[in-house]
């Protein structure tokens, strides 16, 4: 196939720094976002059952609980003697 076509030099145009067209702008972003997830640590803490783990999410300046799985309820369930899978929904009518 012909073609006639003719390409030309195409001038650069550079975003001043600071601007959002520049990569201040992602950066800084990125920045935020590890700062954001630096403020946070993983605890991995052993159950009273051997083989059962519990995982919480640890704001590390307050030291609080921000999340934790298996929820508090849930574990407290499963530390009773009575419990047993499936036990948490009566299925009785």
């Amino acid at each position: 196939m012909e073609t006639h076509a003719k390409i030309g030099p195409v001038t650069a145009v550079v975003a001043p720094a600071g601007s959002a067209a520049g990569g201040d702008f992602n950066q800084s972003r990125a920045s935020q976002e590890a700062d954001r997830a630096a403020r946070y640590k993983l605890v991995i803490e052993q159950g009273a059952r051997q083989g059962v783990f519990i995982y919480k999410v640890l704001d590390r300046e307050t030291g609080e609980v921000v999340r934790q799985l298996p929820r508090e309820e849930v574990v407290r369930l499963k530390d009773q003697n009575g419990y047993a899978a499936g036990a948490v929904i009566s299925t009785t009518v």
